[in-house]
Parts: C-alpha cells; structure tokens; sequence
C-alpha cells in the first residue's frame, strides 16, 4: 500500500454539534481519529494535527507555513500523497495558495465536512476516507493540489465554495470536477493541462480585494484605496465594467506603479476588453489594468500575492494572469 501523509486543521469536520444549544465548536477530541482505522485500510496512513483552528481564522501566513510543515515531513519521511482536513470556509484559498507553491509530484488532497461528525449523516467520513483513496492513487500524481468532496475530485484553481450548507456545495464552474469517487476506483475523465508555480519564501506584500456594486461612490472607493497596499484585484462587473466614478481613483492607484487585476464579480465566466463606453472594460483594458482568465477574486488576491512576492516584472505579470488555463 502507499503511505500517506495525513494532516489536520480544524474546520467543521473536527467539530461536534451540541445537541442542547445547536452550537457547533472544535471538540477536545478530533473525531476524525476514529476514521483513521477505516482510512488505514487504503494506505499507511501518518497523522500529524498541525492546527485546531476554525478556518475564518486561516490566514496566507497559516497556508505559507503549512506548505513548509508539508515540505519538511516529506524530507523526513517520503510519503506518496498527503491528505489536508480543512474548515469549508476558505478551503478553496488554503487549496489554491498550496497549489502555487506545490510543483512535486505527489499529490496534496483537501478535504472538509459541511456537516459537524455527530449530526444526522455526517459526510466528514466520507470525505476524509475518499481523499486518502484519492491520495493514494497513483493516477493523481501530478495533479497538483486536489479538493474531494461529495464523491468528486477538483482542481485546486477552479473549485468553489457555491452553497452556504449544502454538502454538494464545492463546484467548479464552468467546467466541472477533473475526477469521480467510486466504489470501485478514482477516475479521472480530464486534466489540468497546466499549473502556475511561484518559488515563494515569503508573503510579505499586502493585496486588496474591492467588489463593484451598482452607484458605487468615488469617495467610498478613495477611502479603500487610502491605506498602503502593493497590489488590488477589482471584482467588476459582467465582462468586466465598472461605475464611471471609479476611473479616476483606479488611474491614480496604476500612476502610483500598484497593479490592478480584474476579475468578474459573475459565477462563471471571465472579463473581457468588449465594452469601450466610459469604465467599461476596454477603457480598463486600455488604462493597463491586468485581466484575470476565469479566477474568482480570493484566488486572483492570492495569485497576485505569490506574483509580487517572487518580483514579477509588469509584463510577466500581465502574462501569467492573462494566460488560458
């Protein structure tokens, strides 16, 4: 059997439910050492609690020294796969931060629970013991970082948290999940045909992540914009438009040498140069604001993050954003 490196976070799938108050909180005990048994069925499994934390708490800082915690336990002791027990909350960005600085060839597996371990048909189980089956696959080498949940598997980049309590709330749109969970094996129908990497040693910038809505004021927008920041992605509109009151203050960040990124405030889609009256994407375009292809804005934020923190240069910026994926 493989051996798998199995670490845990927090989040919902180590928490109980109480029965009298319907509070749901980390529990002095994580449950899912009692899904380690069945999960060893699948692979030698090493367990290591790296954190006890609900994921609202996670921070870039936390996904850097994890991806560090990962690296040194697999210089110590090679495993074939690691499988990450993660908050729902923002396990897409701990996914996708892990999977820019990830480039080996094992494969990382994310995993959550939307249900706490003693409700009514907890799906944390499940989960936890699909991801060590994903992990051990030797089909899953090179993938990168993989989230499976529900009986699907998806790609760290294009996967999303779409529901506030379904279990099948991880999706990837428009394009669906790279891979099934079946009783009888892992599939994978399609792959990635590329990954991003940034060799990155530190998170030292700051990035802001400002969402458009209708009338938005000149003076709100100025007032975000007023801190000391290196880099802002901006959720537009549609393809990627926004209130003619943003021109100028957006202007006046590019003339100060900080990058904008765009991306869609739409579930699906990507922004795109079409429209050219006043803040609309082609005047955006134009300007030297930097199109996002298809990332939502936690992850562009995350993306351009890594990039300032390797020294992109403005044209390779521009590149690895606008690239198709």
């Amino acid at each position: 059997m493989n051996n798998i490196l199995v670490i845990h976070t927090g989040g919902t799938i180590s928490m109980k439910e109480n029965k009298t108050t319907g509070d749901v909180s980390p529990d002095t005990k994580n449950p899912l050492h009692e899904w380690e048994e069945i999960a060893a069925e699948f692979a030698n499994i090493s367990v290591h609690s790296f954190l006890h934390l609900p994921s609202p708490h996670i921070t870039p800082a936390h996904m850097m020294d994890l991806f560090r915690f990962i690296e040194q336990c697999m210089a110590d002791k090679p495993a074939d796969g690691v499988v990450i027990s993660h908050g729902t909350d923002t396990l897409e960005e701990t996914a996708y931060m892990l999977d820019l600085l990830h480039h080996d060839e094992y494969p990382i597996v994310i995993t959550g629970a939307m249900r706490s371990s003693n409700e009514i048909s907890p799906d944390g189980p499940h989960n936890f013991v699909s991801s060590i089956r994903t992990a051990a696959s030797d089909n899953a080498r090179g993938m990168g970082v993989l989230v499976v949940m529900n009986d699907e598997i998806h790609t760290a980049e294009h996967v999303t948290k779409t529901h506030s309590s379904n279990i099948a709330t991880f999706q990837s749109p428009p394009y669906g999940p790279v891979g099934l969970i079946t009783k009888r094996g892992i599939l994978f129908p399609r792959k990635p045909v590329k990954r991003d990497h940034f060799p990155v040693s530190k998170l030292s910038k700051k990035v802001l992540l400002i969402k458009c809505y209708a009338g938005m004021e000149e003076d709100s927008f100025r007032h975000f914009i007023s801190q000391r920041f290196d880099g802002l992605v901006l959720e537009a509109l549609g393809q990627g438009n926004v209130p003619p009151a943003l021109l100028m203050p957006l202007k006046e960040v590019l003339d100060r040498g900080i990058p904008i990124v765009l991306v869609s405030r739409s579930f699906s889609g990507i922004v795109q140069d079409t429209y050219s009256y006043e803040g609309g994407g082609r005047r955006l375009k134009e300007m030297g604001i930097i199109f996002s292809n298809g990332l939502t804005g936690p992850k562009a934020r995350l993306k351009l993050l890594a990039a300032l923190s390797v020294n992109l240069d403005k044209y390779k910026l521009q590149h690895t954003f606008e690239q198709l994926q």
